[in-house]
Formats: C-alpha cells, sequence, structure tokens
C-alpha cells in the first residue's frame, strides 16, 4: 500500500509541475497523510503550497468556512462537508485544485447510517466542486486511513488529465 501511495504521489507532483497547478490539502480522517505523501516526493515543493488538519469542527468552520447548518443536519462526514472544505481550503491556500477528505477510520463512531470506513473525498478546482462517497468495509483504522489517502491522490490525478 505505502508503495502504491508513494508511486502516485511521484506521479501527481510531476504531472502537476508539467501543468503548472499547484496543489493544496484539507483532512480530517487521514490527520496530515495526503500531505506527507505529496511531500515525499521530490519536486513537491514547487507544486504543494500546504494543508489544513481539520480533525475538529471549528478548524472546518473556522478555518475551511464550512457551514455550522451542513454539519448539524448532515454531520461532519458527508459530501457537502468534504466539498466545502475543499473550496475552502482552494480559496483560502489560493490554489488551483485542492482535495479533502473526512470520514469514520473507527474503531468507534461509527452508525447505521455512516458505519466506520465511510469515507467522503472532495475536489475543488476551475471545473467546479465535487465529492464522492467510499467505503473501506472490515479494516482498522489505519487501514482505512490509507484507503481514504489513496483515493485522495487517485481524484488528484483524475482532474489534472
Amino acid at each position: 500500500m505505502l508503495a502504491q501511495i508513494f508511486e502516485l504521489s511521484a506521479e501527481l507532483v510531476e504531472k502537476s509541475q508539467a501543468a503548472g497547478l499547484t496543489l493544496a490539502t484539507a483532512e480530517s480522517c487521514t490527520g496530515g497523510l495526503i500531505g506527507a505523501a505529496i511531500t515525499s516526493a521530490p519536486g513537491s515543493s514547487k507544486v504543494f503550497l500546504g494543508g489544513v488538519i481539520a480533525y475538529h469542527n471549528k478548524v472546518k468552520i473556522n478555518q475551511l468556512d464550512v457551514d455550522p447548518e451542513v454539519i448539524r443536519t448532515q454531520g461532519a462526514v458527508s459530501g457537502r462537508v468534504a466539498e466545502q472544505m475543499a473550496r475552502g481550503c482552494r480559496s483560502g491556500l489560493g490554489v488551483d485544485i485542492a482535495v479533502s477528505v473526512t470520514g469514520i477510520a473507527g474503531p468507534g463512531g461509527g452508525s447505521p447510517e455512516k458505519p466506520v470506513g465511510t469515507v467522503w473525498i472532495g475536489i475543488a478546482s476551475t471545473s467546479g466542486v465535487h465529492s464522492s462517497k467510499h467505503f473501506f468495509q472490515d479494516m482498522t483504522r489505519n487501514k482505512v486511513r490509507d484507503h481514504a489517502c489513496l483515493a485522495a491522490l487517485e481524484t488528484f490525478l483524475e482532474h489534472l488529465t
């Protein structure tokens, strides 16, 4: 898994550099793993401006401009929150593309509606803001986080092509 993450990170940095695009991350359940993966690639300082670890809802609201009413009605783990996190990150850090991740890594915190392993990934770019739901079933906390990181890197790459 780590080899795949590092391979995708290197590809992302290379393609972003070739396209002249800047990147940033807004991370909740991954706690900085995506940013760490990207910065492991040579040349990342030319494209990766930074990230926000928005683990607590206060950070989502105050730093990423997530609407507290959306958190109250839909929960922090939702497509709308992922989209607002990505939009706020892109705007706040002044980048071309921002990705966000919010989810339930476990082992606790899940519910029948949102079981452990539920992850939303948001992306904000010049083509708009989108989110996608992922479910990483029957995995440890660290595996959920690793898979979310991998999915976020794949999402970044999809929006470069």
